[in-house]
């Protein structure tokens, strides 16, 4: 599998989507920033189906494809679960220190509002279809399929990071450094623990964890405007 060239492959459709966005709406690629969920969760489905169609091709399923066994996960992976989830949190926190002196810093457009049914089919879309896409691409088809144990980890945790830069696209410099070392402790951690245990489940739970309280601040602000004004 020539994995390691597929790994910057969404960056790329998110740009792009932003791009063609802005082109059919006239507005500029940050005026349609809050509709950067919504894009996520299609954008993941395109994933999703595109690892199901490589592992095909290479005689597996997705579930091989990312070694996601019965039985694998159990109590006993609480901690380590807990700790993805206290490590993704400290990423945003410090890069918000790093990058804006804010602790801690939520960046506005990242929360923008959106139509409340979208928002609430959000809520269980984004935090599913992105762990499935996310860790199948970067776990399953990087650090799975890259030979060498340093460049197996560093690889995918630097693509998995630097996807963030464009979710959404907004052309500033500060904030796309925020997003990518928001990110990147995590997605070291993530790399890190399934390179050495072949377990993707705690890596997915802690993700479906952290977006969903994503899901749940943007669903929030949708349905109460005023909550996303307080923060302008």
């Amino acid at each position: 599998m020539k994995s390691k060239c597929l790994l910057p492959i969404r960056s790329v459709v998110f740009i792009l989507a932003f791009v063609l966005g802005a082109l059919v709406t006239g507005k500029a690629a940050a005026d349609i920033s809050n509709w950067w969920s919504v894009m996520a969760s299609i954008i993941n489905v395109f994933t999703i189906v595109m690892l199901v169609v490589i592992a095909r091709k290479n005689g597996m399923t997705y579930k091989e494809l990312i070694n996601l066994k019965k039985g694998q996960t159990g109590v006993k992976h609480i901690g380590i679960i807990a700790l993805m989830v206290v490590v993704g949190m400290a990423g945003l926190y410090l890069a918000g220190f790093i990058c804006y002196g804010v602790l801690p810093y939520s960046p506005p457009k990242v929360v923008e509002p959106i139509p409340l049914v979208l928002a609430i089919l959000n809520l269980v879309l984004l935090p599913i279809t992105t762990a499935l896409a996310e860790d199948g691409l970067y776990l399953g088809l990087g650090v799975n399929h890259i030979k060498n144990k340093y460049l197996a980890v560093i690889v995918p945790a630097f693509f998995y990071a630097f996807q963030h830069c464009f979710i959404p696209v907004l052309w500033d410099v500060r904030y796309m450094v925020y997003r990518f070392i928001s990110f990147l402790p995590l997605t070291v951690m993530f790399s890190i623990y399934y390179y050495r245990k072949r377990n993707p489940l705690p890596c997915m739970i802690a993700h479906v964890i952290l977006d969903f309280a994503t899901a749940v601040t943007i669903l929030s602000m949708s349905a109460v405007p005023g909550l996303y004004e307080s923060m302008l």
